[in-house]
Order: structure tokens, then sequence, then C-alpha cells
């Protein structure tokens, strides 16, 4: 073996290990999250079932099986109780999504609300005072009031549906009041010049804390103690909205799909790159050089960026699909490498070297004509056709697609120097 292929070998081996580690200490936090969820959670509910299981037991050997179907029964009423959220964050199937997709479903409708304010007329500026109310009171409420109800419509909260979205939307609303005036300024003319009128939006956000919402929804002594059970766990709750661990189910389905003998710094890619689908939403220019969950998304924000018709206008806080590309590379380099270094698509493209389309595999990179959007290939579907991660614009979001409107194909240079 020559001492080129040998230090080949030894650097793949080492790139091998790193991965085995960095997942054996993302299962090890996960499986700590989980341990003292269920641990806070079990508290709540464990004084019901305590004097029935030590009656069980001391009946003797025969009880055991009866010991287990508490256990059991143990679970599933925490599963079904308000606490049953911090079990919400991985979807089963293509109807569910992780907590942090929900909400993120939720600022679209949010940045609906406030494109409909800004649009309505032509302002020559526009303001936004205040603030939204904070996440995870929102969703202890939300809790609360789904699943701690003793009502027909009470359901459990450990899964996100369409139909637990559209509730969330509704508590998110409850929650969060926007009014709008418009102020004009007349400014004459001087030196016989015409005047003209100034005109300037001011929107204005008034947030509702969770402590406001027990009498607003008569709330019984019981969700008034959920809600705040759950909110003694904040940190919790936070991890839940900004969790980069729980996937869609359609990542997930692309993630087992990834070729077996796929490098391991690729296979990052496509992982990290997953990690954000369904959750953060698109903004024109939106970058971040953050590693991990990035506080901003989702804040509101002014689009400074020029040339897009959101420019100038206030919505939350996301990516756009180079800013996309490069927070995965900076990640999953661990801050040490921006692949397009700030420029934007076309500098991303200049640091690829073309190949066919025949010869895309997971973690090369995808271009529309002219370098107006870029994508991440993530693998292929069923029907081997070629599947793209990217952050767009028209689903407003980080999403999974076919390869429709891309037109070539790039190797970043990453690869070979890493």
């Amino acid at each position: 073996m020559t001492p080129a292929a040998r230090a080949k070998r030894m650097s793949e081996q080492k790139l091998r290990e790193q991965a085995v580690r960095k997942n054996a200490e993302t299962a090890r936090r996960a499986a700590k999250r989980t341990a003292q969820m269920t641990a806070r959670a079990a508290q709540a509910v464990v004084h019901a079932v305590k004097a029935t299981v030590s009656s069980v037991v001391a009946l003797g050997g025969g009880a055991v099986l009866l010991v287990v179907l508490i256990v059991v029964a143990l679970i599933a009423a925490i599963v079904a109780s308000p606490f049953g959220i911090f079990f919400s964050g991985e979807s089963a199937s293509a109807d569910t999504v992780p907590i942090s997709a929900a909400v993120a479903q939720v600022n679209f409708d949010f940045n609906a609300r406030l494109e409909e304010l800004q649009s309505a007329d032509t302002y020559d500026d526009i303001t936004v005072d205040g603030s939204t109310a904070d996440w995870a009171e929102i969703l202890a409420v939300f809790a609360a009031k789904v699943a701690g109800s003793d009502g027909p419509d009470a359901t459990d909260v450990a899964t996100i549906d369409a139909d637990r979205i559209d509730r969330l939307k509704a508590v998110f609303w409850d929650m969060n009041a926007i009014t709008s005036t418009v102020e004009t300024i007349d400014h004459p003319g001087t030196g016989g010049g015409e005047g003209w009128v100034e005109k300037i939006l001011h929107i204005t956000l008034t947030p509702k804390a969770a402590a406001d919402m027990p009498s607003a929804y008569g709330f019984t002594a019981r969700q008034t103690d959920a809600m705040n059970e759950l909110l003694a766990e904040r940190a919790m709750l936070e991890e839940l909205v900004g969790s980069l661990t729980a996937v869609s189910a359609d990542a997930a389905e692309l993630m087992k799909r990834l070729p077996a003998d796929l490098s391991p710094e690729r296979r990052e890619v496509v992982r990290v790159a997953c990690s954000l689908v369904g959750k953060v939403n698109y903004f024109w220019g939106g970058k971040s050089l953050v590693l991990g969950w990035d506080s901003r998304w989702g804040t509101i924000q002014k689009v400074w960026a020029e040339g897009n018709s959101t420019s100038g206008t206030y919505r939350p806080y996301g990516l756009d699909c180079s800013g996309f590309v490069d927070w995965v590379f900076y990640n999953v380099s661990g801050g040490a490498y921006v692949l397009g270094h700030g420029g934007g698509a076309t500098m991303q493209h200049s640091y690829c070297t073309p190949i066919s389309w025949a010869d895309a595999i997971p973690g090369d990179l995808v271009f529309y004509p002219d370098d107006m959007h870029v994508g991440i290939v993530g693998g292929r579907d069923a029907d081997g056709n070629l599947l793209i991660i990217h952050c767009a614009s028209s689903y407003n979001c980080v999403v999974i697609t076919n390869a429709s409107g891309f037109t070539s194909v790039g190797r970043p240079t990453y690869y070979a120097a890493h």
C-alpha cells in the first residue's frame, strides 16, 4: 500500500470513528432528555396508582402481571395527559410532525397575517412594536387546554397532526394580538415645489402570558396545575421548539434509504440538512453561522436584503436557499467551513465541480439556471428519482421535493479537502 493510500485509509477511519462518537453522544443526550421528561411527567400521575400498586404487590407472585399492567396503564396515562407533549418529538407517519415543525406552520400563518397588513397599501416606512408570546408558554397552555380537559373534544398532545396543529394555531392567536395604524405626515412643498404625503404603517404585537389564560379558557384547577407543572420545565419545552434531533417522517424515510457505502461526511451532510426540514421558514437574505438551533429563527425581523418583494417588510426570521446550505456545511464542519464563503448560491456553485445527473449522490448540490436557487441532493425515492433538500420560498420552509426546476449538479470541493 502506498503512503498516500495508507493516509487516505487512516483519514476515512478517523471520519468513521468521529461519526460513531458523535452519534453516540447525540443518542446519550437524547436518552437523558427523555428520561428527565418521563420522570417529571410521572410525578404528576404516579400518586394516583401508587396505593394500588402497593396493595397488588402484597398479594404475592400471582400479582406480577397486574403490576406490569398497572405500569403500562401509568405510561398510557402520562402520554394521554398534558405531559404527553414531551413525547411528541418524533413523527410516526406522514400525517404527523414534530412540535418544531408545528411551530413553523403556525409561523407561516403568522407571516401571512403580517404580509396581508403590509401589502394593503404602499407605505414609505413600516414599524413593528412589541413581540409575540413566549413559545414555551404557548405550548404549556396548549397542552393543558387540549389534553387536560374533561370535555368530549379532549385529546392527547403526544401526536401532532393537522387537528392538533389547528388547535395550536387557535391558542397562538388567543395569546397574540396584532393591531395596526397608518400615520400620515403632510410634507408641504418648498420653493414652489409640490408637497407629498408620507405614509407609515405601525404594527403592534400584544402578547398574553400563560398566567392570563386559565381565566380566559375557564381552566379547571387540574388544568392550571398541569400548565404550571409544564412551565416548571420551561427548558424542555424550549428544546421541543428548537429540536434538531426530532425529524419529520419524510426526512426519516430519506435517511433510511441512504446508500450503505455512502461516506460518513456525506451522510452527516444529509442528516444535518434533514434536521431543519419543516422547521425553519424562508427569509430573503436569511443567513446563520450558528452551531445548532439559531434562537433568532421565528422572531420578527425586517428583511433588509434588496431585490425581493418582501424587502423592507417584517416576517419571522429564517433562512434563504444559500443560507440553508451554508448553515448545513458550517454545522457539519463544527464551524470550520462556510461553503460559499458568504457569497450566496453563485459563490457556492464556484466551489463545486460540475458533474452529470447520473453521477449525483447524496450531499452534492443542485442549482436553478443562473444560480437563482440551490439545494442539497438528499437521496432517491422508491422509484430511483432524486430527492432534494432545500429552503424554498414557494413553500416558505425547508422541504424535501423532487428535482423539478434544478438544471445542474455540482460536487462541493469540501469532500475532496475533508
